[in-house]
């Protein structure tokens, strides 16, 4: 999960590829749609650090659950960011699963519960 999160932090998207499975699933926040795939997925980091600039950004309440191959992540998140036309502050709670495959963890699945955000005019 560090490595997945200092990536997208680090501007470096890309570099989430070998700790995501190739047919990861994300249910949207809200289960409002979702995406399939693993270039979707890194896709969605890429459009957001191409275009918007984290200006806050915090993690606490991390929770880990082991069961055999699988493992379950949640942390809370609190992030203001910019964009060109609006300002928005972001909170709520990241949910990953993991599978161990050749003793490695890969993500298989995500989502976001919880979202709160407020949203302004950039200057």
């Amino acid at each position: 999960m560090a490595a997945i999160n200092r990536a997208w932090r680090e501007n470096r998207p890309l570099d989430m590829k070998p700790h995501i499975h190739h047919d990861v699933a994300m249910a949207l926040p809200g289960y409002s749609g979702s995406i399939a795939g693993r270039d979707t997925l890194i896709g969605s980091f890429v459009e957001f650090c191409t275009n918007a600039r984290v200006l806050e950004y915090r993690e606490h309440d991390e929770q880990v659950q082991i069961i055999g191959d699988a493992a379950f992540v949640s942390f809370q998140f609190e992030m203001v960011y910019e964009r060109a036309a609006y300002r928005e502050r972001s909170k709520g709670r990241d949910v990953w699963a993991f599978r161990r495959v050749g003793g490695k963890w890969i993500a298989i699945w995500r989502t976001m519960v919880d979202i709160k955000a407020e949203r302004s005019q950039t200057v």
